[in-house]
């Protein structure tokens, strides 16, 4: 068996998706269950960047792109990635989950993921899974 690491980090993304999943199917969530949204949609999406960034390194050979907003930039450049702003916008409303906590935001940031966030983690899952075949 070979070991590739963008392959081995997409598992986890994988995985991660799932949990996120799971939060995104459940309609009105209690204010637990949003912070648990949140955190998975947090983690999803270092994981998502993460592997992006493996999968360019090895396919690619850019070793130089380190970082959220140039990997999705380059993915998105590459035709990888689609919606290239909602993915800033992604950056972004993960940097205020983590750095700050606020209820109202909490809830735009929520809405956000359902309606923008998951379907655009779930396209990059699906089109790095045809990439694998």
């Amino acid at each position: 068996m070979y070991d590739i690491r963008w392959e081995q980090r997409f598992l986890n993304y994988k995985k991660a998706l799932d949990q996120l999943s799971r939060f995104v199917a459940k309609e009105n969530l209690n204010e637990m269950e949003e912070q648990g949204l949140i955190q998975a949609f947090e983690y999803t999406f270092e994981l998502a960047w993460k592997t992006l960034q493996d999968f360019l390194e090895e396919r690619g050979g850019y070793l130089e792109i380190k970082g959220p907003r140039p990997v999705i930039m380059k993915a998105f450049q590459d035709g990888y990635i689609e919606k290239g702003e909602k993915w800033m916008e992604m950056i972004n409303d993960r940097n205020r989950t983590v750095h700050t906590y606020d209820e109202k935001i909490a809830r735009e940031i929520s809405a956000a993921i359902v309606r923008d966030y998951h379907p655009l983690l779930t396209d990059l899952s699906q089109k790095l899974q045809q990439l694998l075949q």
